[in-house]
């Protein structure tokens, strides 16, 4: 018995010997393989996802096709809703896999930039030439779900990757260690998903976040402001002295391509009167400040309107963080700088003072809220027309601000300010929305007084969802220096509401075709609207791209992305495409 026993026990080590051999001799011939396109369907799905049994699926919808997507569930029990983030799934051998890849990988990515390939080109090409080294055969749903996750880690933003990419999604949020992450999406509000970081993960994450947008943080200099390479603002927070919940960060997405005038009246922000009047104003060269809370989108707002800039004229904007976006040839973006390692810091005030030895007609500053202010509003006197934000909610809050501290701004100044538009994020039949509250006018000092007197040009009403127009002394003031009667100038204002309506009419949203017509509209307003309306008479299909290839220079506007309910969209799980969708 013992001697049988000993025999099955070698003969076991010689066949476990025996594989091994063979699986060196493969490793050292290595393989061959045949990559080709993800074929949906022949090769898939990459990712599936199974509803939690006491939660109802209410929307679902690809987000980076066919590799990730988003469910959105909504629990009886909890009454809230649910954010899935979707990703390929991989089994112990592939995360393994992976790992050692990534082990690998480094050297060649460093050693291939500026080779002419394309991030995405250079990771399968390198995958691929790892994998044969290996010796294995990998499937193609294998191989597709690793160039996912190599793309995603080294060229994307790791575990938030999928809720950046989701266009509905305006904010994401990130608490601490264990704690799930929280987005603000754009119709179900503020929603708990399935993503977190332990805390080693957190830590690492946000110096990433801090090293990808050329900033420094550490536990001596725990908190940064800064600008993701796509845009995107992100204030971090390294370890727990100051975050006592563990590592955070929160990050604030603006559109690809910034809202025009067009989709804030189609959002309900303001109204077309309401756009052509600002137009009016900003092309007679009449300063705005944009006032409201959090979100309320005072910065959107700013930049939209900053489009009716007359196409020849000076542009400098002055921020923080890069947040504005315009169409304008002779534009100058400035940015504050921190002090690194040498040098020194360059903050609002050093760039306001040297923007105005640049002589531009319109300054675009991102928000006021020091010293600043006082040379803004030097600027102001001076000549040059002005924008800017505030943190406020009412017209008596914004002067409040102004005049005392930190600001300080003399009453005898402020009087300079021309309009003052206050913003809010509210609700209306059950949704959030933005509304522009009131859009105020600043007269001069009561001579009686010494009060600041100001009017109200439109307010919103909240009982109708609408807004009332009052009597404007601007445009009795723009009506003046042009020497229109009170039926011309409501003739003007009327072609511009109608412009605004048939850009509306015929679908055209995008900032730069929008842009192009408003020049067009300076350089010859009646041949524009005889083109406008010929188009808008020619048929109720109007494609607007076709539009946009012929008046501008070409470009989609606000892409919301597949829905699941659109019949002649993509459902998340049923299609996908042969390349990464960035």
């Amino acid at each position: 018995m013992a001697s049988e026993a000993g025999e099955s026990d070698l003969g076991d080590r010689i066949e476990a010997l025996q594989r091994r051999l063979s699986r060196t001799w493969e490793l050292l011939q290595g393989s061959t393989l045949d990559v080709r396109p993800f074929r949906p369907g022949e090769d898939g799905p990459l990712a599936s996802f199974v509803v939690p049994e006491d939660e109802t699926e209410v929307d679902r919808y690809w987000v980076n096709a066919p590799y990730a997507y988003v469910v959105i569930t909504y629990d009886d029990a909890e009454s809230e809703h649910r954010y899935y983030a979707v990703e390929p799934e991989l089994d112990a051998f592939e995360r393994e896999l992976l790992d050692r890849v990534v082990d690998d990988i480094r050297d060649p990515l460093l050693y291939r930039e500026g080779s002419g390939k394309t991030d995405e080109e250079t990771l399968r090409t390198e995958l691929e030439t790892l994998l044969e080294g290996y010796g294995v055969e990998a499937e193609m749903d294998t191989f597709h779900a690793l160039v996912y996750y190599l793309y995603r880690d080294f060229r994307g933003f790791g575990k938030v990757d999928p809720l950046l990419n989701d266009r509905h999604i305006e904010d994401v949020s990130c608490d601490g260690y264990d704690l799930p992450i929280f987005v603000y999406h754009d119709e179900y509000t503020d929603i708990e998903t399935n993503v977190s970081f332990g805390q080693e993960a957190l830590d690492s994450y946000v110096i990433r976040l801090a090293q990808q947008s050329g900033r420094h943080v550490s536990v001596g200099d725990p908190i940064v402001e800064t600008t993701l390479p796509d845009g995107s603002r992100a204030e971090l927070a390294l370890g727990e002295e100051v975050t006592p919940r563990g590592s955070a960060f929160t990050i604030r997405q603006y559109a690809e391509d910034p809202f025009t005038p067009v989709d804030l009246v189609e959002y309900g922000t303001f109204s077309v009167e309401q756009m052509a009047y600002f137009w009016l104003c900003i092309e007679h060269n009449k300063s705005l400040i944009f006032a409201g809370g959090t979100a309320s989108g005072k910065t959107t707002s700013m930049n939209a309107v900053s489009m009716f800039v007359p196409p020849r004229a000076k542009v400098l904007t002055i921020e923080d963080t890069r947040e504005l976006s315009l169409y304008h040839d002779n534009w100058l973006s400035a940015v504050t700088r921190e002090r690194r390692y040498e040098g020194t810091d360059i903050d609002m005030y050093d760039l306001l003072r040297s923007a105005l030895r640049h002589r531009p007609e319109y300054i675009v500053v991102g928000e006021v809220r020091g010293e600043e202010a006082i040379t803004l509003f030097q600027a102001m006197n001076t000549g040059h027309t002005t924008f800017s934000t505030m943190h406020a909610d009412s017209i008596e809050t914004v002067i409040n601000r102004l005049e005392n501290e930190p600001i300080n701004v003399p009453r005898a100044m402020v009087q300079s300010l021309d309009m003052l538009s206050v913003q809010t994020l509210t609700r209306a039949d059950d949704e959030r929305v933005r509304r522009a509250k009131t859009i105020g006018e600043i007269g001069g000092i009561d001579q009686r007084t010494g009060e600041l007197d100001y009017s109200s040009a439109f307010e919103w009403r909240r009982d109708s969802d609408t807004f009332r127009r009052n009597d404007s002394s601007l445009l009795e003031e723009i009506a003046d220096e042009r020497g229109w009667s009170r039926s011309e100038l409501l003739r003007e204002v009327r072609r511009r509401e109608r412009f605004l309506e048939l850009l509306s009419a015929l679908g055209i949203d995008d900032y730069r075709t929008f842009t192009a017509l408003v020049n067009e509209y300076y350089a010859d307003a009646d041949r524009v609207m005889e083109k406008l309306d010929e188009r808008a008479a020619a048929a109720d299909g109007v494609d607007p791209d076709e539009f946009a290839a012929e008046d501008a220079s070409p470009g989609g506007g606000t892409d919301r992305g597949p829905d699941a309910s659109d019949g002649d969209g993509a459902r998340a799980g049923d299609a996908g495409s042969d390349a990464t969708d960035r």
